[in-house]
This record gives structure tokens, C-alpha cells and sequence, in this order.
């Protein structure tokens, strides 16, 4: 991976596309994602080539790790 996506910005090949907060709130029903909504968004990264990455929060809300996913194009 190479280039993080900005918003607007298509995801394209070697890029990583954050989660935006309505992704997060269509697929897991909550704004700031966690550990135990991974499962709701793996289902995000739909393309090859390209992956997809989150911030996951603790349980105070704080942000506590940055998860990423994907496919590779084999």
C-alpha cells in the first residue's frame, strides 16, 4: 500500500481507503468503530488490489489502534 485515499478520492491500486463515519454507522450502527465491530465491517473491503483501514476505540471512546484489511490480487 502506498497512498492513503483522501475523501472524494476513488480508491485505487496500492491505495487504502479509511472508513468513513457513515460507512461506520451503516455497517456497525456507531460512529466510532471498536474491536468488537470488526466482524460488521470486514464486508467494506470489496475490491482487489486496494485495502481499507479503521479507527478502533477504546472504551472510553479514545482512539486506540488503526485496523487495516484487504485483498491482495492474486
Amino acid at each position: 500500500m502506498r497512498v492513503v485515499v483522501r475523501p472524494g478520492e476513488k480508491p485505487d491500486y496500492s491505495t487504502v481507503e479509511p472508513v468513513s463515519t457513515a460507512e461506520a454507522l451503516q455497517a456497525a450502527g456507531v460512529a466510532k468503530l471498536t474491536r468488537a465491530h470488526v466482524q460488521q465491517i470486514d464486508d467494506l473491503a470489496e475490491q482487489r488490489w486496494f485495502g481499507r483501514c479503521a479507527v478502533l476505540h477504546d472504551d472510553t471512546g479514545q482512539p486506540s489502534e488503526i485496523y487495516f484489511w484487504g485483498f491482495s490480487g492474486d
